[in-house]
């Protein structure tokens, strides 16, 4: 999963041309949330990231310190 989110950052980078750190930074988070929240993923069985964990919590919370949630913006 993680050379998989690398590979798709690295091509966001590659793509785009950023006016500033800040352009830069806000892209990041957007992509992060987009990944996490939103693009289903082979290895989980087509889910998002975050649809996966939450489905492991239902099915074993004693592994979770919190309960993941769906967030409107970045988790920061």
């Amino acid at each position: 999963m993680v050379e998989r989110f690398n590979g798709r950052i690295e091509e966001v980078l590659q793509s785009h041309h950023f006016r500033s750190g800040e352009d830069l930074e806000t892209t990041l988070h957007r992509y992060v949330w987009l990944y996490n929240q939103q693009l289903p993923q082979a290895a989980l069985a087509s889910k998002a990231p975050l649809q996966a964990m939450k489905d492991w919590h239902k099915i074993k919370p004693e592994l979770f310190k919190k309960q993941p949630y769906y967030f409107p913006g970045c988790d920061t």
